[in-house]
């Protein structure tokens, strides 16, 4: 299984050991599931890098599952939403044809960025997931980015406290797949 995420899975901030991802792992082997986690989160990745490293992510582990968990830095920066949009497609296409499962983690916005922009780039993770007919955990940080207590003090990267959490928002899209 390959994550290829940003800071949120690359557990910014923490030991690498504490985060959602290694929990995983710990989770997948304790419950007896035949999985090796690789993590290929890289803090500060958009969308455009993550697809820019996934060939080669792909030919060196050969995932039966991918879980994408992109597009934050994309929005964070105010990137162009139809190229984050194309390259979350182009992503899932790639690992489709690897014969991988796939699912797609989404992210939203601080309510900062304006109406139109939060709605337009939560909807690109659900349109993305419905015309590729892949799998979808609608929010990494449900229940987390709204409690401080577990919040960096940056208040954009969850603590060590919310990492369980976050495992629990994505293991039942991802159960499915496995």
């Amino acid at each position: 299984m390959l994550v290829l995420g940003d800071s949120l899975s690359a557990a910014y901030g923490m030991d690498v050991g504490s985060g959602w991802v290694a929990l995983l792992g710990k989770r997948l082997e304790r419950q007896k599931y035949d999985y090796q986690v690789v993590n290929a989160s890289i803090s500060g990745d958009t969308t455009a890098n993550g697809l820019a490293r996934l060939p080669g992510l792909l030919a060196a582990h050969r995932p039966s599952i991918i879980v994408i968990e992109l597009g934050g830095n994309d929005g964070l920066r105010g990137l162009d939403l139809g190229q984050m949009k194309h390259n979350i497609t182009v992503m899932v296409t790639k690992a489709k044809a690897g014969r991988a499962r796939v699912l797609l983690v989404g992210i939203q916005l601080p309510p900062n960025y304006g109406n139109y922009y939060t709605q337009r780039f939560r909807r690109i993770y659900q349109e993305v997931a419905a015309e590729q007919q892949v799998g979808l955990a609608p929010f990494l940080l449900d229940g987390v980015a709204t409690n401080h207590t577990l919040m960096q003090p940056d208040e954009i990267h969850a603590n060590a406290k919310a990492q369980q959490k976050m495992l629990e928002n994505v293991w039942p899209y991802l159960r499915p797949l496995l």
